[in-house]
């Protein structure tokens, strides 16, 4: 939420941000690509977000020790880290989880095109949850997002079929994304936000690593095959696709509209789709185009037909990243757990 009496940030603050969460997480997709070429991708995923809380917790916990403010700091309570395991294991597990595991299977930008359907599920869960019609914005969404989908599972003479195990899991992986953010609006969490997504990332990272040794990761891992290209990655999604652009993003939310801060999600796709032609030679081909043009035009439609003063307002829906709100947190959390996903 912007606060009206809060000093307004210059334009280079802002397009600075803006670029820093564009830039960056359009390229976490990447990054995991690189990430799972020698690691294991749930345990990976689980350092990575563990690693994330753990950073995160203690950075407030010395903040709150060392500022001069006599307040304590909240101890959050078993009511809270329940949530946090929730929410944890439905966006980091099921969300990020299943993209890591699609990446085996497909190119990191079609995972990435694939993940921008995500506010269209959240609007139709919503509309199922609140009993409402849904609008016309909201069915025009989903039929094309389904469109969107098929172009890419369609066999077409002369071009690669893309994996249907792929997209299979990385819509799965919208929509336990889509359920873990509408569960977060009325979780129990701590009255911090910071703190909230600290407990939610650790959450998700011990779930994650319990999955991956469920499945027999720990079994099949060699750390001598580990590559420093790959635990370079790990490193970047922890300190940059996790802290930096988190931070940039909760900072974009207080001080510029929703709406603004909401179009990473239809850069991000273009990011992750330009990188993984770039680096990992990913091809980039007509159905490729057809379903990224065709997905993002139907997020941007919805999105943009939202009325403005809810959206200006808070709770709208991605990307960033973890934060609930009626346990304490406030509007803005709400709006990152609708519109950032595999974040």
């Amino acid at each position: 939420m912007i606060h009206p009496n809060r000093r307004r940030p210059s334009t280079a603050a802002v397009v600075v941000a803006l670029l820093i969460v564009y830039v960056v997480w359009g390229s976490t997709y990447f990054a995991i690509a690189v990430m799972i070429e020698t690691l294991p991708p749930l345990l990976a995923a689980g350092v990575r977000y563990g690693t994330a809380g753990v950073l995160m917790l203690g950075a407030l916990a010395a903040h709150a020790r060392f500022r001069r403010s006599s307040e304590p700091l909240e101890r959050p309570s078993l009511r809270h880290w329940r949530s946090a395991f929730i929410i944890g294991s439905l966006l980091l597990l099921g969300g990020n989880g299943g993209v890591v595991l699609a990446e085996l299977f497909i190119p990191s930008g079609v995972a990435a095109v694939l993940v921008a359907t995500v506010p269209i599920w959240l609007a139709v869960f919503d509309s199922a949850l609140t009993r409402r019609r849904p609008s016309g914005l909201v069915i025009g969404g989903l039929v094309a997002g389904i469109i969107g989908v098929a172009v890419l599972l369609v066999p077409v003479d002369g071009l690669d079929q893309i994996n249907p195990v792929g997209v299979g899991l990385v819509v799965m992986a919208t929509i336990s994304w889509a359920a873990g953010s509408l569960y977060a609006r009325r979780a129990a969490l701590p009255r911090s936000g910071l703190m909230g997504t600290g407990m939610e990332m650790l959450a998700g990272g011990i779930v994650l690593i319990a999955a991956g040794s469920l499945i027999g990761e720990i079994g099949r891992t060699d750390i001598e095959s580990f590559s420093v290209r790959s635990l370079v990655a790990v490193a970047y999604l922890i300190v940059f696709g996790s802290l930096v652009a988190f931070t940039a993003y909760t900072w974009l939310l207080s001080n510029v509209a929703v709406s603004t801060v909401g179009t990473y999600a239809y850069v991000n796709p273009i990011v992750a789709v330009a990188l993984g032609a770039v680096f990992l030679a990913e091809p980039i081909n007509p159905r490729t185009v057809i379903a990224t043009a065709i997905i993002i035009g139907a997020v941007v439609a919805m999105v943009s037909g939202r009325p403005r003063v809810a959206e200006e307002s808070g709770p709208a829906p991605e990307a960033a990243t973890l934060e609930p709100d009626p346990g304490g947190t406030d509007h803005a959390t709400v709006s990152r757990h609708e519109e950032v996903s595999d974040h």
